[in-house]
């Protein structure tokens, strides 16, 4: 046989004419010897021809579950085209088949509707997922009707799934209580006491500066404000009550769109000529009960990595988009909620995030890149279901002129979610965020105290006075300006000002200051290093 002899899932998919918006990852063909050629995004298979499955429904199926991975969104379109009676026969011919039990569990499972087959009496109970390939629920649900031990993670109305795999496994293993343990004995508790509430207003700019309203001074403080009260310490972050207090204390009282949102949403952006839709929410009608799927993930999954947790909770938040506004902040608060909340990071510790995503322009691509992952292929499988016409008032009086005509076709994406690169990269996030923002921010409050007590050597002053001065230096590129000369007159004496900038300039550049003597050169130049 050729290797162009394609059976499992991706044969299914060609035989029912199922169109994806997240493409099958792995793919199995026929041919004559055993490969496997693999890619961060793909998997191709090649068996022998001893493993070629009967050319039907059930055969097909039962090879996709044995050697391929489980893609809800591809199951639930294909349950969507197929005549249950196939499925019925397969399960009435093997009644206490592992395979064809998981069929029939899955299928009712994602539809809701059940199968016209007495309920199975015998068999051992299998898992409906692989746990060791899987994020899994920690409880499993014995379903006596397939004697299948369910350890979905979600709801049929939204399960996020992310795969174990091998990047995956590398990135969730950094041990993120270890390294700021590390900073601890480095820099000292008080060090990372006092810069963490520098740090959680940071975090608020740095959440801004993403939305592209960085100008924003007093929402900056509010979020801020949010975070530090909020962030570990609401019962259940997800249900509405708490994201509108979320989302209040990010808007302000008077904010113009407040609560969830019963009106479409896109994110996109205004040019001259046309609206760019980057990604369409789901139907609002159905957001709720995606959220509640989302709350039913966060519950099942408890004890699962936090790293991994903090990803599917913070992405599928902004993919289900279910507030008027503020999605945005409230899925990168949900990272730093959801670790303390594990208790993957001290309480008093607020992790500057965004402040590591707006750190360069490669880290902004990155951020964008993992939100691309599903929003990419949605709108390249779904864009020309986007249009702009008539204006009308939504039912949040949200004044739109948007419409989409694919809620139903699009919903089988937007309920099973395939989130392993956004767990990938929330664990990268989180480590760069610790070992390189974080430490630096230590090192930078180490070097400022530094700078204080070497200033105050110099001239006794209060604490405001010495961080004015040491800003301005700094700020001015280890200079003093005409305004700082003229609020401290003491720098005026030549030699002083030398003295107070080497103070500053010294500690910054973490040596020792060097000695600034008068020089007694009789033409009364200025004074020298010594």
């Amino acid at each position: 046989m050729e290797p162009s002899s394609k059976v499992g899932f991706s044969k299914l998919a060609d035989d029912f004419g199922i169109r994806l918006a997240q493409p099958l990852r792995t793919i199995s063909f026929i041919g004559k010897s055993k490969s496997t050629s693999q890619t961060r995004d793909q998997v191709l298979q090649v068996f022998t021809p001893a493993y070629q499955p009967v050319d039907s429904f059930a055969g097909h199926f039962e090879f996709g579950l044995k050697y391929e991975e489980i893609h809800l969104e591809f199951l639930s379109r294909l349950f969507s085209k197929i005549d249950p009676a196939e499925l019925e026969a397969w399960v009435n011919r093997e009644p206490t088949g592992s395979y064809a039990r998981r069929a029939g569990f899955l299928y009712e499972w994602i539809t809701t509707r059940q199968l016209g087959v007495p309920d199975r009496a015998t068999g051992n109970y299998v898992d409906a997922l692989p746990a060791d390939q899987y994020v899994t629920r920690a409880e499993l649900l014995r379903n006596r009707r397939w004697r299948i031990a369910d350890n979905l993670p979600g709801t049929p109305d939204f399960c996020p799934l992310v795969r174990l795999s091998q990047a995956l496994t590398a990135a969730a293993a950094f041990d993120t209580k270890a390294e700021i343990e590390k900073l601890d004995v480095e820099f000292g508790t008080d060090v990372l006491m006092r810069s963490a509430s520098w740090l959680t207003l940071k975090e608020s700019q740095a959440s801004f500066l993403i939305e592209r309203e960085a100008d924003k001074a007093e929402r900056i403080k509010r979020f801020a404000h949010v975070i530090a009260l909020h962030s570990g310490r609401i019962d259940n972050p997800l249900d509405i009550a708490s994201l509108e207090t979320l989302q209040e204390g990010i808007l302000g009282e008077n904010a113009l769109r407040k609560g969830i949102r019963r009106s479409p949403i896109f994110v996109g952006q205004e040019t001259m000529y046309q609206n760019v839709v980057h990604y369409v929410a789901p139907r609002y009608e159905d957001a709720p009960a995606m959220l509640a799927g989302l709350q039913a993930f966060e519950v099942a999954t408890r004890g699962a990595s936090p790293l991994v947790r903090a990803a599917v909770i913070a992405f599928a938040f902004v993919y289900v988009h279910p507030m008027r506004d503020g999605n945005g902040r409230i899925h990168r608060f949900l990272i730093n909620d959801t670790l303390q909340r594990d208790r993957a990071i001290p309480a008093s510790v607020i992790l500057p995030v965004s402040a590591t995503i707006t750190n360069s322009t490669r880290e902004r691509a990155e951020y964008d890149q993992v939100l691309e992952v599903f929003s990419k292929p949605l709108m390249a499988r779904y864009g020309s279901a986007c249009r702009f016409g008539e204006q009308y008032i939504a039912e949040d009086g949200t004044p739109t002129n948007f419409y989409f005509d694919a809620y139903d076709e699009a919903s089988h994406a937007w309920r099973f979610p395939d989130l392993t690169e956004h767990a990938i990269y929330t664990a990268e996030l989180v480590d760069k965020t610790i070992t390189r923002e974080m430490a630096n921010e230590a090192r930078i409050l180490v070097r400022f105290d530094q700078a204080t007590n070497r200033l105050k050597n110099l001239v006794e002053m209060p604490n405001p006075d010495a961080a004015r001065i040491i800003r301005s230096i700094k700020d001015n590129q280890w200079r003093v300006s005409n305004k700082l000369l003229g609020e401290y007159p003491f720098m005026q004496d030549e030699a002083m000002q030398l003295r107070v900038i080497e103070a500053v300039q010294s500690a910054f550049e973490d040596r020792e200051a060097i000695e600034i003597v008068e020089d007694d050169a009789p033409d009364g130049g200025a004074p020298a290093p010594r």
